[in-house]
């Protein structure tokens, strides 16, 4: 599917979204009022995620109200955030068997709600509201068990699955096109300050637990495999695995897509 905006005329996603949704509330009517006030309810798809993860975020120091007002306006004065998460959700359904469709990413999966309220806070980093910046950092890392500095620079396209304890740092750079699972740490080595994390080329897939330390660069369509150490940059179009990582192949076609984590 192509992720279309409304402003490039129509919304697939959004389309193919409520009416999920709407078999979903009909096959399950417990549930009914979540999806009603979640999606149906709603205008748009960035309507919808203001709602949700604001509920989810809410009720701390910053309440649930002022959340939905701040992501709203922030989505809909940037409207590049709606078209990113709009390729996200389309990455999702097409890489991870778990998604059967649009609803569950906007309901259920952290790893994209973590991301769109990221992108939320990564706006406002830019603007110079730093602070709330944090503040969301904090509380998105507390809710959703993962860590993604809102000064990091993220495209569009991006799975991130099962999400917890992924670590993201201030100066990492993730390209469009790249997937990631649980427990991936893009860091700094621990010595070193100023651009000191790692830079993720398009369509890189990192395997669950992989480390990646230093201002080192994965070069496009190469794979890490899991619990592997990266403290050097990895060529394109490789395999690297191991303690520390080392080439160990070569890679065909496109290793984010693909999900092939065998090595």
């Amino acid at each position: 599917m192509n992720p279309s905006s409304p402003k490039t005329g129509g919304d697939p996603v959004w389309t193919q979204l409520r009416e999920e949704a709407r078999i979903a509330a009909e096959n399950e009517p417990v549930l009914s009022d979540l999806i009603h006030e979640s999606i149906l309810n709603c205008g748009s798809l960035e309507e919808s995620l203001a709602h949700r993860i604001s509920r989810k975020l809410g009720h701390h120091a910053v309440s649930e109200p002022y959340l939905h007002d701040l992501f709203s306006d922030i989505m809909r004065n940037t409207p590049n955030i709606g078209d990113q998460v709009r390729r996200d959700i389309c990455a999702i359904d097409q890489r991870d068997p778990a998604s059967n469709g649009f609803l569950s990413p906007v309901l259920y999966f952290k790893g994209f709600q973590a991301l769109t309220a990221y992108r939320v806070a990564h706006e406002l980093y830019l603007n110079n509201r730093k602070e709330m910046a944090l503040y969301l950092q904090s509380i998105i890392s507390q809710v959703f068990a993962l860590d993604i500095h809102p000064a990091a620079q993220i495209g569009s396209g991006i799975l991130i699955d099962h999400a917890t304890s992924i670590v993201v740092g201030e100066t990492a750079i993730i390209e469009d096109h790249v997937s990631l699972l649980h427990e991936v740490t893009l860091g700094g080595t621990g010595k070193e300050k100023g651009d000191r994390h790692p830079k993720v080329r398009h369509g890189v897939l990192i395997g669950a637990g992989a480390k990646i330390l230093g201002n080192v660069e994965i070069g496009q369509y190469a794979r890490v495999g899991a619990s592997s150490v990266v403290l050097d940059d990895v060529p394109p179009h490789v395999t690297v695995a191991g303690v520390p990582a080392k080439i160990v192949g070569k890679v065909e076609g496109d290793p984010s897509a693909r999900m092939d984590h065998c090595i």
